[in-house]
């Protein structure tokens, strides 16, 4: 099925109540080894053929569509994420590196939006193995809340080092580098993004037995981001509150286990 012939997909969420939260932590998810080599391989000779920075010819290939746009473990992780016939990516990029290549900064990408919403996901598709020696991208787990405004250069993320046919979805916002290559050869990395076209409700595989009070949000300085970004998810932002301090969302604080009158909002309902 070419891309231009359909706009929006729709499939059965995959993820589970714990493993929305655990997005929202972190703002990334791996998924490694799930494209077929030989997809793989076709992709690798078509970037070849088409060597610039956005191959959008590549959406007309129903193999290329039906194999890594339409792939049933990433449509079932951004149909949990991003709620019911979503919108497929309308621009693709290469980020196609001749290696050796040095380490790049950190950045957020253009236009990032900051906050809890969660409108459109940005995904990165390897189809060739990228060991550390062929600078895999480097993301900075829970960065995506708040745009950096301090040197980073310090930190220290999480590589992507994957094989074949390995895709991670990301938070857009998310910091995120080319970590240094020092081996010789190309490096392809396709990036593109999905989208959000209804209102956000909690409408994943819900599990009965989640405990919105004493999960683990996070500690100081990411779990009021987390629960924000958790609440407005379900549809309940409206709901979302917290006085701050040791109170909930805190992770370390007691009184998400002793008392629901510290921080966790009064007012919510149907859970």
């Amino acid at each position: 099925m070419k891309i231009n012939a359909r706009k929006t997909y729709d499939c059965q969420p995959s993820r589970t109540d714990a493993q929305v939260l655990e997005f929202c932590k972190s703002g990334f998810l791996m998924m490694e080894g799930i494209v077929p080599d030989e997809i793989n391989r076709e992709t690798c000779e078509f970037l070849d053929r088409y060597p610039s920075g956005e191959p959008t010819e590549i959406f007309s290939q129903d193999w290329f569509v039906d194999n890594v746009i339409l792939q049933s473990e990433v449509t079932g992780v951004v149909r949990s994420l991003l709620g019911k016939n979503f919108g497929l990516p309308i621009l693709i990029s290469n980020h196609r590196v001749e290696c050796p290549s040095p380490l790049q900064g950190w950045h957020h990408d253009g236009d990032s939006q900051f906050g809890p919403e969660v409108n459109y996901l940005q995904v990165f598709y390897y189809p060739q193995d990228v060991p550390v020696e062929l600078g895999p991208t480097e993301v900075l787990p829970g960065s995506h809340f708040i745009q950096a405004h301090r040197e980073t250069a310090w930190c220290g993320g999480h590589l992507t080092t994957a094989s074949a046919g390995s895709i991670f979805i990301t938070a857009y916002s998310i910091l995120h580098r080319r970590s240094e290559s020092v081996a010789r050869g190309t490096r392809n990395m396709l990036k593109y993004s999905y989208w959000r076209l209804v209102p956000p409700q909690q409408d994943w595989i819900v599990d009965p037995d989640f405990d919105f009070h004493t999960a683990d949000y996070g500690g100081h300085g990411t779990a009021k981001h987390v629960a924000h970004m958790f609440f407005w998810l379900c549809g309940k932002a409206d709901q979302f509150r917290t006085i701050g301090g040791q109170a909930w969302p805190y992770s370390g604080s007691r009184a998400n286990q002793v008392d629901s009158s510290y921080g966790f909002p009064s007012g919510t309902t149907g859970w």
